[in-house]
């Protein structure tokens, strides 16, 4: 019997809207709301606010700042995977003139072009766009920082560069093709690069005082894919399923999971996180949480999704500072995770047409040295190798079409794995990246990289007086 649980628990519930509540009180905002996503669905949203009777809901749009980065990657990763371009393309070979050509479409994606942080000149998301009416004035004079691709440095104008990018090869704005390929499809009607009624305004709080001011909402211009856009709780739910299944009418479930992989360098102790292909990655609470943070003046925002949990926390803000978002939306996330956990899926048998008596008989144990690996099915012909004792490397296979796996994770991302028959097409060994495991450990006459002594395995000699 299956029971569908797509309702939180009332005590889940009350617990989500304790933790938005104390955040609003205690980072002093205007108003706070909060979603949770639950096996892609929006299963619930609470909301505090300041004025008694007129709290937002997951319908009302706040600015999402640097969220808008993940739309901007989404759309590289399209032209990517229609064969318009390769992520090691150099940005020149596309766009041509920025006099920072050299820098890799992967490195902006990553964060780890060398590029500035930010925009000369004034602060660019208070002021005018008109004062940078050039890709020359977003990059200024001295653009790098440091030599590309050595480690991450988060930058705004390279995404500024992503999104000229997008315009110079889809011939059409950056909003246009934003709303054809990822706002109509995923029917985020709600999501737009300028606010529309019901909206949240944006506001700056004292540090020391309880008192307030309207915060400027600029039109950012050329740096619009850094950060121009606003949107809600309930269009952000639909993004987070987005980002944790793909979706074929957008970006395929294999470069979604692309996105979602550790790829840029980070400094010395610094993976509590990291950055992928154009999304944050955070380590919190034992789990993996993707997605990203922003904000703006007048506004603070983050979605987090836990691709394991099956579960996303979204928390947006209108305040300058103060409200914690990021770390409010992991809680979310804590909160029905430790409170409702996941059901696995049951076991089923894999289907028959992926099954027969050749791969049934590779698998079971294989030893690479002394070391005891188990072999074992997985779908689509796929197979898992793992070790029988200590923590060891356990890695994934796909099937290739000619025969062999590749590796899908960990140490052996990448590579293939292969059997190696005798002349009499009986298995000799499994060839991993030039490691080879046999059926026995170290067996006379196996085909071990420098060969198996021939006195074979022996027990310790008595000790001979001296």
């Amino acid at each position: 019997m299956t029971t569908s649980f797509e309702a939180l628990l009332p005590g889940t519930e009350r617990t989500l809207l304790h933790r938005v509540a104390v955040a609003q009180t205690e980072g002093r905002t205007p108003s706070f709301v909060g979603a949770v996503v639950r096996d892609g669905a929006l299963v619930w949203s609470g909301s505090r606010s300041c004025v008694d009777g007129h709290a937002p809901d997951a319908d009302t749009q706040f600015r999402i700042g640097s969220i808008t980065k993940v739309f901007t990657a989404v759309l590289v990763m399209r032209l990517r995977d229609e064969g318009i371009l390769r992520l090691d393309d150099p940005l020149e070979r596309h766009l041509k003139g920025t006099g920072v050509g050299e820098v890799t479409i992967a490195q902006l994606l990553t964060h780890s072009g060398g590029l500035a942080a930010e925009a000369p000149g004034a602060w660019w998301e208070r002021s005018s766009a008109a004062l940078r009416p050039e890709l020359s004035d977003v990059l200024g004079e001295r653009p790098f920082l440091r030599s590309p691709g050595h480690r991450h440095h988060y930058s705004n104008p390279g995404y500024t560069l992503l999104g000229s990018l997008v315009e110079e090869l889809r011939g059409r704005p950056w909003e246009e093709v934003l709303r054809r390929e990822i706002l109509e499809p995923l029917g985020m009607g709600r999501t737009a690069v300028d606010p529309v009624a019901p909206h949240a305004g944006g506001w700056a709080v004292h540090p020391w005082a309880d008192v307030m001011l309207p915060e400027p909402s600029e039109d950012l211009g050329l740096m619009a894919p850094a950060g121009q856009l606003w949107s809600t709780a309930a269009d952000l739910a639909r993004f987070a399923a987005f980002l944790a299944e793909g979706d074929d009418r957008v970006l395929g479930a294999a470069s979604v999971a692309e996105m979602r992989a550790p790829a840029s360098p980070v400094g010395e102790g610094e993976w509590e996180g990291g950055y992928g292909l154009g999304l944050q990655l955070l380590r919190r609470d034992g789990r993996t949480l993707i997605g990203h943070t922003g904000s703006l003046p007048g506004f603070v925002a983050c979605l987090w999704v836990s691709v394991e949990d099956g579960l996303a926390g979204i928390a947006l803000s209108n305040a300058t500072s103060g409200p914690l978002v990021g770390a409010v939306a992991a809680d979310l996330v804590r909160i029905v995770a430790e409170a409702e956990p996941r059901l696995p899926e049951p076991w089923r048998p894999l289907p028959e047409a992926e099954v027969d008596e050749e791969l049934l008989s590779l698998t079971g144990p294989w030893y690479w040295g002394t070391y005891a690996y188990g072999l074992r099915l997985g779908p689509e012909r796929g197979v898992v190798l793992e070790p029988l004792r200590g923590a060891g490397r356990r890695a994934r296979f796909r099937a290739l079409p000619d025969g062999g796996w590749v590796g899908l994770n960990g140490y052996y991302e990448g590579e293939t794995l292969r059997v190696v028959r005798r002349p009499d097409g009986s298995v000799s060994h499994l060839d991993l990246g030039s490691f080879v495991f046999t059926r026995e450990p170290y067996a006379p006459g196996d085909a071990v990289p420098g060969g198996v002594d021939e006195a074979g395995w022996r027990g310790s000699e008595p000790r001979v007086a001296v």
